[in-house]
Parts: C-alpha cells; structure tokens; sequence
C-alpha cells in the first residue's frame, strides 16, 4: 500500500487531519473525545463514551462510521435483551436442517447504547465478542468481520434499572471516555447548526483495509526502553501492595492489570505517529493515561470518605 513506514506515517497524519475535519463538520468541540476514540479504532481497542443525556454520545459514533467506510449496527440495550438478539441463532429450514442467522453483531462498527441497561447474560455475550473476535453458536465458532470495534455509551447518572458493567468487561475496554457539557460558543454553535436546515454530506475518508494497515503500523512503530518502563512502573503504583505506591496503599483497593499496561504503549504509540513522531516519549503515555487507567481502578472507602475522584488519584500518580 505504501512504500516505507515513514511514508504510511505521514499518510496517517494526513488522514487524521481529515477524519477530524469531516467529523467536525456534524460534532462540535470535544476534540479529545474524537481524538481517543480514533485512537482506539487504529489500536483496534473497544470504547466506551460515558456521559449524560445529550451530549452527542450516539452521533459521534454514528458520524464516525459514516466517515470510515465500515458496516455499522446499532444495538439498543435493554433489560430484556437476550444473548441470541445481539449474536444471532439458529433457525430451521424449510429442509429442516439448522441454519444460523447473524445477529447485528456482525458488523464493523457497533454502538453498544446504554451497555449497563442489560444484565449480566447478555453482557458476557458481547465480553466474548469483543476480546476473541468471535462468538459460539450451538458449539459453533463464527469469526467476526475484520477490523470490529465496540465503542458502547453509557449514562452516569440515572442509575436505576442498570446492571453495572463487571471489571472484566470494562477491563476488555481500551478507553474510558467522558464528555463533558460544551462550553458557551460551543452550545451556540449546536443550535445554530441543529436548528436550520443544513444538510451534511459527509466524504469517506478510510476504508477498512486502510484502517487495518494503519493497525499494524501502530504495531511496528519502535518503543525505547525508558517509555516502556515508564508505563509498567505507572501501572504497578497503581497496586494496593509492597510494589505501589503510597497513594495506591491509601486510596485503591484494587489497581490496574497487565492489559492496562499494553494499552498504554498502544496508545501511546499512536498517538505519537498522530502528532508526525516516528517513536512515543513518556509524554505520550501520560497523554493516553487518563482514559486507560480510570475504569481499572477501584477506589477504596478512605479515598470515597475523603471526596477524592479518580482523575484526581491518577494525576498524582502521573
């Protein structure tokens, strides 16, 4: 597809830049939400948007599709959802011999709406999907497409009725993102454009072989060994024992695992080859340190007691 690396990295660059225009053209501001869910689509990583009603949780994921030429399913998660509506079942034909129809599962991109709204059955359904890439039908394995994101939204608030996600789902996650309200000049320009009758055509600005190139660039990118240690270090002074930190020993009662510290390199080496770096610094894993670390961390009921979020112990920990 291209002839060297360094040509394939300033071709990404190029191709960010785009994606970034075309999805600005219909989300206005939260640059860094779309800048990290890019991140994790090129890590091949799963998302997960966590913010109130309102803030444009399902049509960033939906603008992000049209942008990237990908299928795209919406699934809507409900308490009476069943493993068999997301993943599919089988059905007998007309020849009585069974015949497996594909759930909406079967797509490149999903939006996973209101994940917490499902119970538990359902949700180890789609665990499976997400971390083999595949899903078990009557002792049948059936490969997802290639590449496959889950990026699922998530309300914080309204609580009642939701089933919260166990930590080896949210574990399978790469990023944990929140939005936030938009500030004035942003909600002005929401109105603005929402309230008129501007249409949007958005351009396809990568198609799936691009994006499964880009992944295994981000693979290939060399990592010295200072960063590597930096981010192994920061993952175990996440850990409540004699290897933490004294913040972890008062404020965590359960720190991130060894996933947390590969996605911190993944992550960091895109985000290096984003900004034209052909190799990532310890800057660029604290960049990406907020979103991986913020839903592998419990804190314990000394820091609840105290008010201490979690952004705030991981911070001190950077």
């Amino acid at each position: 597809m291209y002839t060297s690396d360094v040509e394939a990295a300033k071709a990404l660059q190029q191709k960010f830049s785009s994606l970034k225009s075309a999805i600005g053209q219909v989300i206005v501001g939260q640059h860094e939400v779309i800048e990290s869910t890019i991140i994790s689509i090129l890590c091949n990583g799963h998302c997960l948007l966590v913010g109130v009603p309102g803030l444009a949780k399902t049509l960033l994921v939906n603008t992000i599709a049209q942008v990237l030429d990908l299928g795209f399913k919406r699934i809507q998660f409900t308490p009476d959802l069943m493993p068999s509506d997301i993943t599919g079942s089988e059905i007998l034909d007309e020849h009585r011999n069974f015949k497996f129809i594909k759930g909406p599962l079967f797509s490149n991109i999903i939006l996973a709406d209101e994940i917490n709204r499902t119970p538990p059955k359902t949700q180890a359904a789609l665990l499976e999907a997400m971390q083999e890439r595949h899903v078990t039908i009557g002792g049948q394995l059936h490969k997802l497409p290639s590449p496959f994101f889950v990026l699922a939204t998530q309300n914080p608030i309204e609580q009642e009725g939701t089933y919260p996600l166990p930590e080896a789902q949210l574990d399978r996650f790469m990023f944990n993102i929140w939005l936030d309200y938009p500030t004035f000049q942003e909600e002005l320009d929401v109105v603005k454009n929402t309230t008129s009758d501007k249409k949007v055509n958005l351009p396809k600005v990568m198609t799936g072989e691009e994006i499964l190139y880009f992944q295994q660039l981000v693979r290939r990118v060399p990592v010295p060994d200072n960063v590597l240690e930096y981010a192994v270090k920061l993952v175990h002074r996440t850990r409540p024992n004699e290897q933490g930190s004294d913040i972890a020993r008062n404020y965590i009662s359960w720190g991130a695992g060894p996933r947390a510290s590969q996605n911190l390199i993944l992550g960091a080496k895109c985000n290096a080859l984003l900004r034209g770096k052909f190799s990532p610094d310890i800057e660029d894993v604290k960049a990406v340190a907020l979103s991986i670390l913020r839903h592998r961390l419990v804190r314990n009921y000394k820091a609840e007691a105290e008010g201490l979020k979690i952004e705030e112990l991981i911070s001190r920990l950077l």
